[in-house]
């Protein structure tokens, strides 16, 4: 199909529904659907002015700028790969005034290195979520304010065995994790280390693409709010993306998601 895909263009789309403004750097191909790919984002209110066109690629999309009034989030994604680190290095300045770096793994790790070491750099969280997964350097997890996987994401991401118990696979990451776990919700420890379970919530699904990029466009969207708020908000909004067909179609606006918070209490 021709729906506007990709980890990243999905992120970007339900970030800017829950209200940030979003700016999306990195790049696409100079074939229809690169065009198509920028109208979808523009007709989102997705900022598409730092997304190069690279002749004779396919498309594919990369980095994501988002704010919330005055707060900045960036979602440093896309299927990508010929995006490279000196693309990333040449948007410091966005990621300096960023108030949060959202990443996942659909561009080169060298990126993903690069955004992470510009946000230590100017003391911004960075937010990974670790899809598709693959085994992560123990630099970027060094870097890692939060890790976002599910239990299988986690196990591939830190090397370990995929038998391991979702608590023990936690207090074996040097990182602090958001663990997604389906309808169950979400587990997750805080800085002291204590593990604490944020229950979903129970809908209907129709259908549950794109149901884990709501959660982490959400969870970045909220962070300042504390972790325990940051996860009520993204279990919430994923429930809501999957009452409906397609992945982007389902993304809830800050709107909804504030009635449906108010009718669970």
């Amino acid at each position: 199909n021709q729906f506007m895909g990709g980890k990243g263009a999905n992120q970007a789309v339900a970030a800017a529904r829950l209200g940030a403004e979003v700016s999306l750097i990195g790049a696409v191909g100079d074939d229809s659907f690169g065009c198509e790919l920028l109208a979808g984002l523009q007709r989102e209110f997705v900022n598409t002015d730092a997304v190069k066109t690279i002749c004779g690629q396919p498309t594919g999309i990369a980095n994501i700028t988002v704010a919330e009034n005055d707060n900045n989030i960036i979602v440093v994604s896309g299927a990508n790969f010929a995006l490279t680190p000196a693309d990333i290095e040449a948007q410091e300045s966005r990621i300096a005034a960023a108030d949060v770096i959202l990443s996942q793994l659909e561009i080169p790790m060298e990126c993903v290195l690069a955004a992470a070491r510009l946000a230590k750099k100017h003391h911004k969280p960075f937010i990974l979520n670790p899809a598709p997964a693959q085994l992560l350097p123990p630099e970027l997890l060094s870097l890692i304010a939060v890790l976002t996987p599910n239990a299988h994401e986690l196990a591939i991401s830190l090397g370990l065995p995929a038998d391991i118990s979702a608590p023990d696979l936690i207090r074996q990451s040097s990182c602090r994790v958001v663990m997604t776990r389906g309808d169950e919700g979400a587990l997750y420890n805080d800085a002291a280390g204590s593990l604490h379970h944020q229950p979903g919530f129970s809908v209907q699904p129709v259908d549950t693409t794109g149901a884990g990029d709501t959660f982490n466009a959400a969870l970045a969207v909220f962070w300042q709010q504390g972790t325990a708020e940051a996860v009520r908000h993204a279990n919430a909004a994923a429930a809501l993306s999957i009452t409906v067909l397609g992945a982007q179609s389902g993304m809830p606006t800050a709107a909804a998601l504030q009635n449906f918070l108010a009718q669970a209490h």
